[in-house]
């Protein structure tokens, strides 16, 4: 069945990194876009970074711009997300999506996995 597993959250420091990786199993990997979102409490679930299907094309959002790289690993069925100089505002879930945009081609969440930036 589909799996996406994400994994590397934790507790850092303000001005530290961190990088979470996203296993995917179960559909074809490398024809899908692939995204991070993340979920802070009582706010609405936002788009981080996303990447084409051969990792040729990236966007992110402007709070993370330039602070946060996301990559791809079509051999080993895993995106990336390398956070850099993380800030407290950056603390929540974060989830990974494989980004299918049709009814023949449906999305897919992972479960999520919390980042908390404090001191």
């Amino acid at each position: 069945q589909v799996q996406l597993v994400e994994s590397g959250g934790g507790l850092v420091q303000p001005g530290g990194s961190l990088r979470l990786s996203c296993a995917a199993s179960g559909f074809t990997f490398s024809i899908y876009r692939m995204s991070w979102y993340r979920q802070a409490p009582g706010k609405e679930r936002d788009m981080v970074a996303s990447i084409t299907s051969a990792g040729g094309i990236t966007r992110y959002a402007a709070s993370v711009k330039g602070r946060f790289t996301i990559s791809r690993d079509n051999a080993k069925n895993t995106v990336y997300l390398q956070m850099n100089s993380l800030k407290p505002e950056d603390t929540a879930v974060y989830y990974c999506k494989a980004v299918g945009g049709s009814p023949y081609r449906p999305d897919y969440w992972g479960q999520g996995t919390q980042v908390t930036v404090s001191s």
